[in-house]
């Protein structure tokens, strides 16, 4: 029933259900702050696992194995066990070494380790989460990725304070808010069992609040990337189209080497503003992947 409701945006409904049925491939990230590319790949190859880069990004391998986790490369923190599209946000985010950027739902640590290789560990990187137990696994995964650029804050993000921070704004924020997860149906087969409209719609208000946040708290001419993994346009365009009502910020179209779908400008019944076919929408049979979605605002328009 949850998947049904999207066959009016899909527009090859069969192959979409049919990739929501199968598992998820296996993949991992490199974690350029202890090791490069080829001595990772050296590494896996001489183990006796096989892997295939991804065209779209070198540093994410697509693995046979469904238990990277026991290779003595993953171990030592060469490498992040990273679902292949969720490895987006941050590519979109694009932090250069020496900046100030903000992940105001850090955990359990993914993207925030993803940003900090990125920013080549300098810089400062504030990861925020208001979960103490995923902020615990965002700490462990940080200490065995080497991450030495990181501040962690324990907070609701939709009342995140610059006070410990001098007041000084970010120049990018990755806002990879929580969802009802609906495109992580190939790695979570019980994704479904408690959805119901009501949390889709109540969550959204969450997601709405975390992003108006952290416009905010970005400087102006600053980058704030919006993401999900979800399928609903309530958690989507639908969250955007407030916020470009409410904040000084406008979005910007962005390119990827993934086939993507734009975002959608019409939703039961409701219109949106035109510019979120900016954003991306990233369906499970386009590139075998989980379901994603991903804009880019640039602040101060």
């Amino acid at each position: 029933m949850v998947l049904e409701r999207y066959e009016p945006l899909v527009d090859d409904y069969e192959a979409f259900r049919a990739a929501c049925e199968r598992p998820l491939p296996s993949v991992v990230r490199v974690n350029t702050i202890k090791t490069t590319v080829s001595r990772a790949t050296d590494a896996l190859a001489e183990g006796g696992y096989e892997f295939e880069r991804a065209d779209w990004l070198p540093e994410l391998l697509r693995l046979d194995s469904r238990r990277p986790g026991t290779s003595w490369p993953y171990f030592h923190g060469w490498l992040y066990g990273q679902e292949e599209v969720s490895a987006l946000p941050a590519v979109v985010c694009d932090p250069h070494p020496g900046e100030r950027v903000f992940d105001p739902c850090a955990a359990p640590g993914s993207k925030t380790t993803q940003l900090a290789a990125r920013m080549d560990d300098t810089g400062t990187l504030v990861a925020n989460d208001s979960n103490l137990g995923r902020l615990s696994a965002l700490r462990s995964n940080a200490e065995r990725c080497g991450v030495t650029n990181l501040v962690v804050t324990h907070g609701d993000a939709r009342n995140f304070s610059l006070k410990p921070f001098d007041g000084e704004p970010f120049d990018r924020a990755l806002v990879d808010v929580p969802c009802s997860c609906e495109g992580t149906i190939r790695k979570n087969p019980d994704a479904f069992d408690d959805w119901n409209l009501g949390h889709v719609r109540s969550v959204s208000g969450i997601q709405r609040a975390i992003l108006r946040r952290a416009v905010q708290v970005t400087r102006e001419g600053g980058t704030v990337v919006y993401s999900t993994c979800t399928f609903a346009p309530e958690e989507n365009e639908a969250v955007l189209d407030a916020v470009l009502g409410e904040e000084d910020c406008r979005l910007v179209p962005f390119e990827v080497d993934l086939e993507t779908r734009p975002g959608v400008t019409e939703w039961d019944g409701e219109r949106f503003d035109g510019s979120v076919r900016h954003a991306k929408r990233v369906y499970p049979h386009l590139n075998d992947t989980g379901g994603f979605f991903c804009a880019k605002l640039e602040v101060g328009a």
